[in-house]
């Protein structure tokens, strides 16, 4: 028989997972109010592990809960989003200068068949798989580092930020398309052991990045003659 406080941290665990997979995915879009018991209803589990998870979602900027509105699926700021790109271009820019010239062979393999299927995914039409492997790709730099609690805070950052970039993608998969190209490059520069330049093409990467979602928030994009949308 499994012991009491084990079920219950089973419980608290599941309904985190469950919640969590849902506004990932958009099933509860920014500004759903969710209640104890509506949750409870729809996890068949009592309220207690439903308000601990509530909590932990709140740690980690998925809802809002105060007195006035109760709990909130959060929509992320424009400020917001500006200080979580800050924050992963110092950690990401610091990953791909410390690993440069250090990869080891199996390392290298995994980065490089991570970017031969992000450029397959482009040529197939395979946008939803491309943006997957886009957020692999950064995850991969931080394992090659090893570097758990810069791993942390990067996967956090991107867990926050996945259901805006995952409508920016849906919305404008150009953006995709130049992805690739700015991760061969910092690639390569890594591999030539040339940590500055990599560095720097991580940080030109992320900067573009933040421009790109600045600008789709804020509507600042029109048609190309060739049909595809592009900033102002």
């Amino acid at each position: 028989m499994v012991p009491l406080a084990r079920q219950s941290a089973l419980l608290r665990d599941r309904a985190y997972s469950a919640l969590k997979e849902r506004i990932l995915t958009g099933d509860l879009a920014p500004g759903t109010i969710l209640s104890e018991r509506q949750v409870a209803a729809w996890l068949k589990m009592s309220k207690t592990p439903i308000r601990v998870a509530f909590g932990k979602l709140e740690a980690g900027g998925l809802v809002s809960i105060t007195p006035q509105h109760g709990v909130v699926v959060k929509e992320l700021t424009l400020e917001e989003i500006a200080d979580h790109f800050e924050l992963r271009n110092a950690l990401e820019s610091f990953v791909v200068r410390q690993i440069s010239g250090r990869l080891t062979g199996a390392q290298a393999e995994k980065i490089e068949a991570n970017l031969a299927a992000q450029e397959e995914c482009l040529q197939t039409g395979d946008l939803r798989r491309s943006g997957q492997l886009d957020g692999e790709f950064h995850i991969l730099l931080g394992e090659c580092l090893g570097n758990r609690e810069i791993m942390r805070v990067v996967d956090q950052i991107r867990e926050r930020m996945f259901r805006v970039i995952q409508r920016v993608h849906q919305n404008h998969p150009e953006r995709l398309y130049t992805n690739y190209p700015e991760h061969r490059a910092i690639f390569q520069a890594m591999l030539a052991g040339d940590g500055a330049a990599a560095a720097a093409q991580m940080h030109e990467h992320l900067e573009h990045g933040q421009e790109f979602l600045m600008d789709t928030r804020l509507g600042r994009f029109m048609p190309s003659p060739e049909g595809v949308s592009v900033p102002r």
